[in-house]
Formats: C-alpha cells, sequence, structure tokens
C-alpha cells in the first residue's frame, strides 16, 4: 500500500508546478482569488436561471390573463396585463439587461484581474494551489491516486 507523500511546493505535474521563486502566500492568495473566482461563475449561472425563470414567469402570464378575462374576471385580467406582464424587474430593465451588464462590468473585470494576477505572479498557472494539495493528499501508489490522467 502506497503513503501520504507530505513535501511542500510540489505538483502533480509540470503544467501546474510553482514556478521558482514564487512564495507560500502569493500561491495561497492565488488559491483564493480563483476560488473567489469560481463563486462568481456560479453567480454568473444564478443570474441566467433568474432570467430565464422570470421570462418563463412572463409568458405565463399570458394564460393567466386568458384565464381570468374567460372566468369573467375582466378587472384583474387588466391589472395582471398592465401592471404585470411585460414590466421591468429592477429600473428600466428586463432580466437580459441586468445579466448583459453583469457580464461586461464585475463578471469581466474579475475574470481580467484574475488572469492578470496569474499572469504577473504566477507565469500564468493555474490552480497551483490545489496541485500541491492533490500531490500532499493522494496516496502514492494506490488506485484512483494517481497525480495525471
Amino acid at each position: 500500500m502506497g503513503h501520504k507523500h507530505k513535501q511542500d511546493n510540489r505538483s502533480a505535474d509540470q503544467r501546474h508546478a510553482r514556478p521558482a521563486g514564487v512564495d507560500d502566500k502569493t500561491i495561497e492568495a492565488l488559491g483564493e482569488l480563483s476560488k473567489a473566482l469560481e463563486t462568481i461563475h456560479r453567480v454568473r449561472g444564478h443570474l441566467y436561471s433568474a432570467h430565464q425563470l422570470v421570462g418563463g414567469a412572463d409568458l405565463t402570464l399570458d394564460r393567466v390573463v386568458k384565464l381570468l378575462r374567460e372566468a369573467g374576471h375582466d378587472e384583474m385580467a387588466d391589472r395582471v396585463e398592465q401592471e404585470l406582464l411585460g414590466r421591468n424587474v429592477l429600473p428600466g430593465r428586463w432580466t437580459f439587461q441586468i445579466v448583459e451588464e453583469f457580464d461586461d462590468g464585475y463578471y469581466a473585470a474579475f475574470q481580467e484581474i484574475e488572469r492578470d494576477a496569474r499572469e504577473k505572479l504566477a507565469g500564468g498557472r493555474r490552480h497551483i494551489f490545489e496541485a500541491e494539495m492533490k500531490e500532499r493528499r493522494r496516496t502514492h501508489g494506490m488506485p484512483g491516486h494517481e497525480a495525471t490522467p
């Protein structure tokens, strides 16, 4: 049976190897920045889910208006149709405008800054912190614990 191999500053492969002279705090900071960016990727997905859900709900209102009219509730049908159908979810914005602004502003800036930090501080390499963690935590020689595919 293999053993856990504890050695700092080691990666499972060259593509994720720590460049010479890069200290632990820098690698940790880049790892945290990457983790934060991954969270923002998830936020983007949630915004797109909200965009699709709101759009679907708005389209469902067409049926609501039709059913209310068929049931003789013209006043309520008018209210749904005039006040809710096609309404902005934020001042002046439908959800497509919100996701566009997010993508072009905050999301783009976050990605650019994370990429710039990697380029300037670690030769552009990604996931160095995670690669070193993998090397520390895997059991050498054990199936399912290989360093690379």
